[in-house]
C-alpha cells in the first residue's frame, strides 16, 4: 500500500491531471461547437474567413496597425483568434455597406460589435488608451 508523500504526490497528480483535461476538453467542445455547420450549411468560422477573404483587398497598412493595437491586450495564446473574429466581423459590415476600403470607422464599430459584452469595460479602457472618443458609439457599448 502507498503511504507518505508518495500516496500525496500521486493523488494531487491526478486532481491536477483531471483538472488541466477538463479545461482542455472543454476549450476543444467550443472550437468543435464553433465549427458545426448552421441552417445555411456554414459554420461561425466559415463566414469569418469568407468575410476576410472577401474584403482583403480594402485593408491598408493603416487599418491592419490598428486592428493590432487594439487586440493587444488580449493574451497572446487567444490573439490571433481574436483577431480573426473581430476582422471577421469587420469584414461583414464592410460588405454590408458596400464600402471601398476598411475605414477607422468600421473598425471601431467591428471592435466593439465582435467583442463579448462581459470586454467592454477592458474595451472602453484600451479605447480611453488610445485616446478615441467613444461618444459615437455608445449605443453599440450598452
Amino acid at each position: 500500500m502507498l503511504t507518505g508523500w508518495f500516496l500525496w504526490f500521486i493523488l494531487i497528480w491526478v486532481v491536477l491531471f483531471i483538472g488541466l483535461m477538463a479545461i482542455g476538453g472543454f476549450f476543444m467542445f467550443r472550437k468543435f461547437l464553433k465549427r458545426m455547420p448552421k441552417e445555411d450549411g456554414k459554420s461561425a468560422m466559415d463566414w469569418e474567413e469568407h468575410y476576410v477573404g472577401e474584403t482583403i483587398h480594402l485593408w491598408g497598412d493603416d487599418s491592419k496597425a490598428l486592428l493590432t493595437e487594439l487586440v493587444s491586450p488580449v493574451p497572446d495564446l487567444f490573439r490571433p483568434v481574436a483577431k480573426q473574429k473581430i476582422a471577421g466581423k469587420i469584414g461583414e459590415l464592410a460588405l454590408e455597406e458596400k464600402a471601398s476600403s476598411i475605414s477607422f470607422d468600421l473598425i471601431i464599430r467591428g471592435y466593439i460589435i465582435a467583442s463579448p459584452k462581459r470586454d467592454h469595460k477592458f474595451l472602453r479602457k484600451k479605447l480611453t488608451q488610445m485616446k478615441i472618443d467613444t461618444t459615437p458609439y455608445e449605443h453599440l457599448l450598452d
